[in-house]
Parts: structure tokens; C-alpha cells; sequence
């Protein structure tokens, strides 16, 4: 009875035994787990983020990264800055000062710079002139009623008049909002198409001698 006592009592010390003694208990868990498998990557230079033209303002980045242990871990930073979806976002670790000046006096000179309303169709009855975000429709016509009709993204205006010009078609210029024209006959009306580059809500303003059509 003693010696069966014996083996069962020797038996848990070597169950609670650990593997390598010269560790503290405590000290063992926090040492992190190295790798070598982060040293064989390429250094980050820039990556590169290209939102969906539904995009309007980014709220947060997320970075998930891996520890020395390989555990994953995230760390979010709030941004919460309203953006243009036309332009990719970058990720750098490579940031050269100089550089980055030039870069935000070339931007700095191009927002100063006036542009101007450019004409992109015109027909005798009515024109069509683009700036930036907005589209200046000059007509003495009554504008019977707008929508918006997707794939692709455009905005329909129908407006009164009788006439017969068949289909009118017009490509605008390159890095318009307003890729194309499209105007055609009805009875009792013409409806206008305004296909634009990607998705947006819109506003639609009487101006003198026309409307003023306001992309979002």
C-alpha cells in the first residue's frame, strides 16, 4: 500500500514538472516568440487604396499588423475627412520632406488657379457647360421634369418643345464628371441624358436663362 502510495505521489511531480527550470513562472509567458519570416519581406514604400466612386468621406484606417510572438493585432486611427473618390490614397513609410512639399505647393497652385466653365455640347436650342462638379444647362426651354436611372450612373431631364433632330450624341472632354450627352426627340418633348463617370446624388437649381445641375 505504501509503495503503490509512493509511485502515484512521484508520478504528479512529474506532471507539474516544467520543461526548461531556469525560467521564472511568471517571466516565461511574457518572453515573445522571434521570427525570421518578417526579416525576408520587402520594406514597405507606398501601397496604394483606390475607393469605389460611392465613396465621400473616410472615417477611420485600420492597420492590421503581425507582433514579434506572430500573434495579429489592429490599431485604428479616426480620420473622418471628406475626400475626392477620383484620387487612389496612399500608405507610405517612405516620407521624403522636400518631396512632400513640392507636392502639396504643385496642389496648393492648381486648386488657386480659376477654371472656368468649358462648353461640352450644344445644339440651337440649347448648351451644355462643365466645371468641375456642376453642369450649367442654358435653354429657354421648360424642364418637364429629372431623375436619376443607374447602369450607367445618369441624370434624365426632359424638357418641352416640339422638334424632330432625331439623336444628338456627344463624348465631353477627358476627367469630366459628365462623360455624355444624349439628347432625343418626342412627342411634345426632348429628353436630355447626362451620363456621368461614377455615382452621385444631385441637386438641380432654375438659374438665369437655364438650370445648374450640382453633382454630390
Amino acid at each position: 500500500m505504501i509503495k503503490a502510495f509512493l509511485l502515484i505521489s512521484v508520478y504528479f511531480v512529474l506532471l507539474q514538472a516544467r520543461e526548461n527550470p531556469f525560467f521564472p513562472i511568471d517571466s516565461a509567458q511574457d518572453i515573445p516568440l522571434t521570427s525570421n519570416q518578417a526579416n525576408n519581406l520587402p520594406i514597405l514604400k507606398r501601397a496604394t487604396v483606390t475607393l469605389p466612386s460611392t465613396a465621400r468621406t473616410i472615417e477611420s484606417v485600420t492597420v492590421e499588423y503581425k507582433n514579434l510572438n506572430g500573434s495579429i493585432a489592429h490599431k485604428k486611427v479616426v480620420i473622418q475627412n471628406a475626400i475626392d473618390w477620383h484620387l487612389p490614397i496612399f500608405i507610405s513609410q517612405n516620407y521624403n520632406e522636400s518631396n512632400d512639399k513640392a507636392v502639396v505647393k504643385k496642389r496648393v497652385i492648381k486648386q488657386t488657379k480659376k477654371v472656368n466653365y468649358k462648353k461640352i455640347a450644344s445644339l440651337k436650342f440649347i448648351s451644355f457647360y462643365a466645371k468641375k462638379n456642376k453642369l450649367k444647362i442654358l435653354t429657354k426651354d421648360k424642364m418637364l421634369r429629372n431623375f436619376l436611372l443607374v447602369k450607367p450612373h445618369r441624370i434624365v431631364c426632359d424638357f418641352k418643345r416640339d422638334t424632330d433632330i432625331g439623336s444628338y450624341i456627344k463624348n465631353t472632354y477627358k476627367n469630366s464628371l459628365f462623360t455624355k450627352i444624349r439628347v432625343g426627340t418626342h412627342k411634345g418633348y426632348y429628353r436630355v441624358v447626362i451620363e456621368l463617370d461614377g455615382y452621385y446624388s444631385y441637386k438641380l437649381n432654375q438659374i438665369q436663362n437655364g438650370y445648374l445641375i450640382t453633382l454630390l
